[in-house]
Parts: C-alpha cells; structure tokens; sequence
C-alpha cells in the first residue's frame, strides 16, 4: 500500500526503478525492510562518506543477527533477538547462516551469533558454509568485530552444544573480541536465550554508540507472509485419519495420520516438517505419580503457572526422554552407588538414557522426592518434528505424516515414545496442536526438469511421496528415482500401490527396492545403490540432485559411503576427491539430507 501511494506523488525514480524497488521489496521480511531503510537513511545522510564502498558504512552502523538452526530453535530465538534489539532503536541485519555472504564477515563490526548443534556435534545445514569459512586459511583477522554467541544444545549428546563452541573459539582466534561469554543452552533453552538476549543487547550498546551509526527505531513486528501459528502458538487441528499401514504381522507398526489444517490458513513446502505438540499418556503418567506415592492433585508450578500434578506431568514435563542432569540428580537422590557409577561415565549415561525412561528409573533405583522437586527437575515437553508426507497441491488444506510407533517392552512393562503412541492412538476427530517447520535445505530443484534420486526407507519415504505429488501436479513426468527399504515385501513395503501407480503413470521413472528378510542375507538401499553404479553415476553427471532421509545414524552414513564409492569406481576419483565431489554437490545443493 505504502509503495502504491508512493508511486502515485512527485517521484525522483523512473517508473521502472520504482518497479523494481515494489518487487525487491515485496519479497522483505520486516525484519529484512527494517535493516534496508536504516541503511537507505544512513546512506542518503552520508555524503562525507562517498567513495566509502556501502558495505563498510553500513555494517558499522548494524547489528548483523546470524543463525543456524535445524529444528527452528535458533531461528526463533533469533527472531526475538532482533525485536529486542529493534526496539532499542538498533538497526539490525537478522540472516540466516545459510544466506549469509561470508566475505562480508571481515566488514562486520557487531555480530550476534545464535547456532544449534545437529547430531554428533555437526553444524546445522545451514550453518555448514559459515562453519568451514571460519576453520579455513582463508577467513580474515577480525579485530574490529565485537561478537556473542548463544549456543544450543542437547546435553544428552556427547558434543554438547560443540558447533557454537566453534564458532566462539574461531571468532576468538581470529582477533574478534566477545561482549558476553558463550551461553550454552540445553533442551529447555528458553529462559537461558531470553536472559542473553537482553544482556547482549545492553552490552553493544556502548559500540553502537561509538560507531557512529544512524539507527531507527522499529517496533517489534511479524515477519511478512509468516503464519500466526507457530511452536509458541500452534493451531489446534483435527486428526482425520491415524491408519496401520504394515502387515499385520509385520513387528513395526507404522501410521498414515492425515490432519486437517481447517481454515487456520497455514501453508506448506514439500520438505516441511510438522512440528506436533502431544500429551503424555495418561496411563504413563499415573505410573509415575504411584511410583513416588505422590498426590495426583497437589499443585505445582511449572513457568510460573500453578497446575495440578496430573495436568503438569501429562501437559508440561517430559517423561519418556531422560538426559543426564536427571540421572545425576536421581543417583544423589536414591542413593544407589549403580547408578552413580554410570554417571561417571559418559558412554554408560548415554546408552542408559537409550534404554530406560523415567517410571524406569523410578521402579529400580527408589527415591523419596517431592512433587516439586520431580517437576523441578523434568524438562519442558518439546513439540517433536515429522517429515510432511503430502502436497497441498494435492490434499489443499490437508497435512499428511508417516509415524513409526516407537514400541519397547522393558521389565514387563510396555513402552512407547511419547508423540508416536498420541498420534497412533488419536481418533478421527481429536484436536492435535500443530505448526509448520520450514526446512529451505530438503527442496525439489527450481528447475522441475532435474532428475531426483531419492533415497527414503522405512520412514524416511515421507517426503518423498510428498515429493511426487507435487512433481505430478505440476506435470512433471519422468526423470525421478525412489530407493526404499524395510525389513518384508509383504509386511512393511509403505505407499505400495501409490508407488506403483505412479511407476505405470510414468511420473516415476526407477523403484528399486530391499527387503532386507526377505532372503537369508540382508540387504538394504546402499546395497541396491551399488548394484545400480553405472547408471546412478550417469544421472549424477548429467544434474541429478540426490535426497536422502531416514536414520542418520547408520543407513546415512552406510548410504553416503556407498555413493562415494561409486564416484571412486564410476568416476576414476581418489577417495578424497568423492568425498569433495558430494561437498561440492552439497554446497550447490544436489545433495539434501533429512536425517534423524
């Protein structure tokens, strides 16, 4: 609107500049709107400064926001943070890593850095890039740049919260000089981020001051085209389907679950995730309650709200993901020299923390501990993430997911993971709060000509049937490869008939596929991906971009070896020269991962 009456005054632009200052600007978050009208400002008010190239002035004058994010973490508190620092008048350049132009860094002078940590102590996709930059020969002295770091973590991971211990060791070296020192946040980051939020925007404010820099003063407003609805305000939707689609005597039970968006207006890409708030178990959370004899009704407080203890175990608290400050904590208060032991070990606490959830630990290490002090001690339930497994261009406003139901039996009783076991024991009608959780590192080409290797099995197919849907809306034929993988033909092979269907359609061009039972040895996709070598190796020469989702741990690794092994064997490469020829892919971005 503003730009309309704009155009309609007096102009000093042609009609083609105002043109293409209406289609820069269309495509601006708030945020990003903010940062070119400081700077526009700062620019108009600087003649002194001409022959200064723009990137060196307005850098002093801006707090540049950096975030690597896999989950949305980071992302979110980074958001904040440049609110926050709006608000004081600051202008701020809020970015994700992952479009950040690293030879920019060496011009910076305030620089806010907020990062998760993903897997085995990996960078986060979008932070690769920055990650490298930084560790190589060729990143710049940086004395001139005063920085923080807010680390995010899962402390149930041996490499706790090491990407941003990176970056902070890194900035250090090179002469940079940190306004606060590092904060390093676990599973339950929100008052820890909040907390450095404030002090690291008071303590810039001295160097914003002496910069010189022409700042405006923003309100704190949504970033433009953003949903309302996100993981601090879900939409509540109805659960329209929650399906078995194994065998029924397969020995995994997995769940078509179809949700229905209703009239929230929430959009989504192919390669989103869903993230999806649950309740604990109510059978679950009784257990627990007479494990320790404690009152189902007493009040206790969790985030300065007062709830029963049923409602805060059942709503607030995690139960079925422990981590090792709660096992320390639980050895000291049972007393028991076992348990103790195993935390003065890592690897015993993380292979515990794999086995057990806490009714476990209650059963066979007792403890007398206080309502209080239990919930004290859990952390907050987190919402948990599912590859979306449909196209709006298909199912409109429909979401659709693929759920394994995390299932063990420990000591006679059964177990289940806690969104799982809600999502597939949800009947058609139940509310379930949801978000979307964009994932710009798991996309289909721009080009819809591009060959696609998609690698996805047991679960890991969720996107891609997301995938083909939306390949065959927009009537896309061919040129399209699936590798998926489980246990049985019979039993487990997931989307069967769609899959089919879309082979007879010509929309998919190969399935192959291993059952890994089915014969007396095993055989999974890397197996299938090698027998396939030649003509896999022809695809990646002539542009084919490669996904692969599923399990990080083993089958991403065993996949990614098996494709280097073909660039070695196909391609003539040295081991180190593959290896670098997938980081060149990845970086182009032909190579995706969604691994979990």
């Amino acid at each position: 609107m503003l730009l309309k009456e704009l155009s309609a005054l007096a102009s000093p632009l042609s009609q083609g500049q105002v043109d293409k200052l209406k289609q820069f600007t269309s495509e601006l978050s708030s945020v990003q709107l903010a940062w070119v009208s400081g700077y526009l400002a700062a620019t108009a008010n600087q003649s002194p400064t001409a022959g200064v190239p723009a990137a060196e002035t307005s850098a002093a004058q801006t707090v540049t926001i950096l975030y690597g994010s896999q989950t949305g973490n980071g992302r979110g508190v980074a958001q904040a943070l440049a609110a926050k620092a709006q608000a004081q008048g600051y202008a701020v350049n809020l970015s994700s890593m992952g479009e950040y132009k690293v030879r920019q860094l060496k011009q910076e002078t305030l620089l806010l850095l907020v990062v998760s940590t993903h897997g085995e102590g990996e960078a986060p996709d979008d932070a690769i890039e920055l990650h490298k930059f930084l560790a190589s020969k060729r990143a710049p002295k940086l004395d001139n740049l005063h920085y923080s770091v807010l680390a995010l973590g899962d402390s149930s991971y041996e490499f706790f919260c090491q990407t941003g211990k990176d970056f902070d060791a890194r900035l250090s070296a090179l002469g940079a000089k940190a306004l606060l020192p590092i904060v390093e946040c676990d599973v339950d980051y929100e008052d820890a981020a909040a907390q450095w939020q404030d002090s690291v925007v008071e303590a810039a404010k001295p160097h914003i001051q002496t910069s010189g820099a022409s700042v405006t003063a923003i309100g704190a407003t949504a970033v433009v085209g953003e949903s309302q609805y996100t993981k601090q305000n879900p939409y509540s939707a109805e659960v329209l389907v929650s399906q078995k689609i194994t065998g029924r005597d397969s020995d995994r039970d997995v769940r078509h679950v179809e949700i229905d968006l209703g009239e929230s207006g929430l959009t989504y890409q192919v390669g989103d995730a869903l993230g999806v708030w649950f309740s604990n178990n109510e059978a679950l959370v009784d257990e627990v309650i007479n494990g320790l004899g404690l009152d189902a009704d007493e009040n206790v407080t969790v985030s300065k709200e007062s709830y029963s203890l049923k409602a805060a175990l059942t709503d607030k608290k995690e139960l079925t993901q422990l981590y090792p400050g709660l096992v320390k904590s639980w050895a000291e208060l049972s007393g028991n020299a076992e348990l103790a032991s195993i935390c003065e070990d890592k690897e015993q606490t993380r292979q515990f923390i794999l086995k057990h959830q806490l009714a476990d630990l209650i059963a066979a290490y007792p403890a007398k501990v206080s309502a209080t002090q239990l919930v004290d001690m859990l952390r907050p339930l987190t919402p948990r993430l599912y590859s979306i497994a449909s196209s709006q261009a298909e199912v409109e406003s429909e979401v659709h997911l693929t759920v394994a139901l995390v299932e063990d039996e420990r000591q006679g009783h059964a177990r289940f993971g806690g969104a799982s076991h809600f999502l597939a024991s949800a009947e058609e009608g139940q509310q379930v709060n949801v978000y979307v959780e964009p994932n710009n590192h798991f996309r289909l080409p721009e080009n819809p000509e591009t060959p696609v290797i998609m690698v996805g099995p047991g679960t890991g197919v969720a996107p891609f049937r997301a995938f083909m849907q939306q390949r065959a809306a927009d009537g896309v034929s061919g040129n399209s490869w699936l590798f998926f993988g489980n246990p049985h033909f019979e039993q487990d092979f997931l989307y069967q008939v769609e899959w089919q269907q879309y082979l007879k359609n010509g929309d998919l061009s190969r399935l192959d596929v291993a059952f890994s039972r089915d014969q007396a040895h095993k055989v999974y996709v890397q197996h299938r991906i090698t027998e396939q070598a030649q003509t896999l190796w022809q695809w990646l020469q002539d542009g084919a971009h490669v996904y692969i989702c599923g399990d990080a741990e083993r089958m991403a690794k065993d996949v990614h070896q098996a494709l280097v092994n073909i660039a070695v064997e196909q391609g003539g490469l040295s081991a180190d020269d593959a290896e670098a020829y997938f980081e060149t892919l990845r970086s182009e971005k032909r190579y995706q991962k969604d691994v979990y």
